[in-house]
């Protein structure tokens, strides 16, 4: 009688049987860990879509990615090389009457986004090119994350890996720089320090093949050009490397690897960079670039000389390798071949520069970082940091070497300038991840321990019990979970953690440019630029300052004088005369540019009069009344040629305007600064505000109404307290359309 046979029984006498699902419960625990964070990575960073969703259109974040966004848009209209070829495109909207050249322009991030938005598009998605600029960052911000993992793990480790990977996705100075609507080339930047790290800590190792070799200098080369080609800070990635590699060298390190991988790595990035027409073949006598010639040279000198038996020989060629270097050197610098670092750039290595020059000191984020920004910014896992250089420090292998120095140079150039913090945030978190997982690491040992047991003594126990190690861990945890979690650190003490805090707030323009989380979209300054753009004339001529340049020619679409890009000095100089001088005077400056309106940014605060105790309106500081000084300062270091030809041209700074009160806590106008046209402009319009909603105007006896400057529209002067009170915390933000009167001039 036959049995029927079950399937098992079936299943195991055939091939089948063979075939079993093998699961790596470690890859697939590593894998979710890694997919949780990106996801979080990805989330964090669109945070600031709450304020966008209610328009239907998002907007871009600060200022400068609005220039992106300007490139951008023309290839995709114009093709791709058409900012640059055949002819440099000159935006006449901006920087009028000259205009803005455009081909002089880093091109990796409009590129990218052009492409990419093409491609969408094709595929059938239906989205805005500015929705897609602004959702971009956050794409790039992420892949950033993903390739943190890699890096980490190849420096120390799984678990080293995905520690950096979850702390450069809640870094604050990083998310603020690659979140909705920041399009702006720090973007580029995270992600090319990271992948070009990988990439080229990959191409020297010294386990893998001659063609892996080949391959990841490659790579490394595309990156670091993509690098060059899109952001400024390249410069730091590039003598990183260098100074890298001249490590390397001093420790006896070097190797025929090395010396292909670096080769190949700078030669192939170099060729790309310089066809780029901002950079061109200038870039390559660069202060910057050229240690890369040195170590090149250096490398070589390493080469020969292993090649070379008698040490007599190897003495006389390194003599001659040398003087022949310096001597190369100083020819080109007496030729003028060798170029200079742009100001901002050399005045990161000494900040204290920045101070002589007032245009670039006015941009916050070039202040110099107080060491209480980078503790609010890090917590407490600066600990962690501190810790992980230690252990790197204490087994220097190359990855470590690299890390280390990374470490340290970042550190200094983030505590120089405030922007370069994100710089710092990709060492920071490697090293806080190497510092968690190296305290971790021997009490983990001991809980994997089997347990033992425990003869007492007279005065104690034989070993520490498995409990203490626990704690140990629980206890590291804890500080890690406060930190990313509750950080209680903030400055408004509330426990909300500044990773929160940082993302979730809208982009600049849905604030109305207020430093606070409205509870809706502020509306003014999106109702004065749907004002200008129903001019429906591009050409009309608004002058402001530079701060609004890109919003008013951009979103505006109107001319605007001046803007972020500083590309002219000397006109950013007469617009802050035209703001400091008379009515009379400031008219005859902007005939000369045919400006048409004059736009005013100012910002009221509600407060009660400790006297009647009734509402009054006073300036809060966060608009032009916040501004005017650097107008002063910054027109006041005009050469002595404009002076001569404007004589009521009389002051260096804002001193002749006034003086700080310390009783009162108030700036104090004298005659002269009552007189200026910022000063009329931003008093008048904060007065008509309070006439309209029946608040007291404390320094009413101080305004008087402009007489060359018409009010042609108020945006926010409808807005009552009560809307204030309820959508900005009390602020009303006012942004003022004058147009001006030649009639008498």
């Amino acid at each position: 009688m036959k049995h029927s046979m079950k399937l098992p029984d079936v299943l195991s006498r055939s091939n089948l049987g063979k075939l079993r699902l093998k699961v790596n419960h470690s890859a697939i625990l590593v894998f979710s860990a890694l997919l949780l964070i990106l996801l979080v990575a990805f989330t964090v960073r669109l945070l600031p879509i709450r304020w966008e969703v209610e328009t239907g259109q998002l907007h871009l974040s600060e200022f400068d990615p609005y220039y992106q966004y300007t490139l951008t848009r023309h290839m995709v209209e114009n093709g791709l090389f058409s900012p640059y070829y055949p002819t440099p495109w000159i935006d006449n909207q901006r920087w009028y009457p000259s205009g803005s050249n455009m081909g002089a322009s880093l091109s990796s991030l409009p590129m990218t986004a052009a492409v990419a938005y093409d491609i969408v598009t094709a595929l059938g998605v239906n989205i805005d090119l500015m929705s897609f600029c602004a959702f971009f960052p956050v794409l790039l911000g992420t892949l950033a994350v993903f390739f943190m993992y890699f890096l980490g793990k190849d420096i120390g480790g799984k678990s080293v890996g995905l520690l950096a990977a979850l702390f450069l996705a809640l870094n604050p100075a990083v998310i603020q720089r690659n979140s909705l609507g920041f399009f702006d080339t720090e973007t580029v930047g995270v992600f090319s320090i990271v992948l070009f790290s990988f990439l080229f800590l990959r191409a020297i190792n010294e386990e893998r093949t001659m063609g892996s070799t080949m391959k990841y200098s490659i790579g490394a080369a595309a990156v670091l050009a993509y690098f060059m080609m899109g952001w400024g800070g390249a410069y730091y990635m590039v003598d990183l490397a260098v100074l890298f590699v001249f490590a390397l060298i001093l420790l006896r390190r070097s190797t025929r690897r090395l010396f292909l991988a670096f080769s190949v790595t700078f030669g192939l990035a170099l060729l790309i960079a310089i066809n780029n027409p901002y950079l061109s073949t200038g870039y390559l006598t660069n202060y910057a670039i050229l240690p890369v010639l040195g170590i090149f040279a250096l490398l070589c000198l390493s080469e020969i000389i292993r090649n070379l038996a008698s040490t007599r020989g190897k003495l006389l060629f390194v003599v001659a390798f040398m003087t022949a270097l310096v001597g190369g050197f100083v020819a080109l610098w007496s030729l003028g071949y060798v170029g200079d670092i742009a100001g901002k750039f050399i005045t990161v290595f000494d900040p204290f520069l920045r101070a002589s020059n007032p245009l670039i000191e006015s941009v916050a984020e070039h202040r110099i970082t107080a060491w209480g920004s980078i503790y609010y910014d890090l917590g407490i896992a600066i600990v962690f940091s501190v810790v992980g250089l230690f252990f790197v420090g204490r087994n220097l292998t190359t990855r470590n070497l690299f890390l280390l120095i990374f470490g340290l140079t970042s550190l200094y150039f983030s505590a120089s300038m405030v922007r370069l913090l994100i710089i710092f945030g990709p060492a920071f978190s490697l090293l806080a991840a190497v510092g968690v997982v190296g305290l971790l690491k021997p009490f983990m040992t001991l809980l994997r321990e089997p347990p033992k047991i425990l003869t007492k003594k007279r005065f104690g126990l034989e070993r520490v019990g498995k409990e203490f190690s626990g704690v140990a861990v629980f206890l590291i945890f804890l500080i890690l979970m406060t930190n990313l979690s509750f950080a209680p650190q903030t400055k408004s003490g509330d426990g909300v953690p500044n990773v929160y805090k940082q993302t979730y707030t809208p982009v600049t323009i849905s604030a109305g440019s207020l430093p606070i989380v409205p509870n809706q979209q502020v509306e003014e300054w999106l109702d004065m630029l749907k004002y200008l753009n129903d001019f429906q004339d591009s050409t009309t001529v608004v002058s402001s300052w530079w701060d609004y340049g890109y919003w008013t020619a951009i979103m505006g679409n109107v001319t605007s004088l001046c803007d972020n890009e500083t590309s002219n000095a000397t006109q950013i100089e007469n617009v802050g005369y035209s703001f400091m001088a008379n009515e009379t005077q400031s008219v005859k400056m902007l005939k000369l540019y045919n400006a048409k309106y004059v736009l005013v940014f100012t910002v009221v605060a509600m407060q009660q009069d400790s006297t009647t105790g009734g509402t009054i309106g006073v300036e809060a500081g966060y608009g032009d009344e916040g501004k005017w000084t650097w107008m002063a300062r910054i027109s006041g270091s005009a050469t002595q040629d404009q002076r001569a030809a404007w004589p009521d041209w009389n002051w260096t700074d804002e001193t002749p305007f006034g003086s700080f009160n310390n009783d009162t806590n108030k700036w104090e106008w004298s005659a002269q600064g009552l007189n200026t046209t910022i000063y009329k402009l931003m008093s008048w319009g904060r007065n008509r505000w309070c006439t309209v909603n029946g608040i007291t105007d404390p320094q009413a006896a101080n305004v008087t109404q402009p007489l060359l400057f018409k009010e042609e529209y108020f945006a926010g002067l409808n807005l009552t307290p009560t809307d204030a009170g309820n959508k900005y915390g009390g602020l009303i933000p006012l942004v003022l359309l004058y147009k001006i009167d030649y009639s008498d001039t």
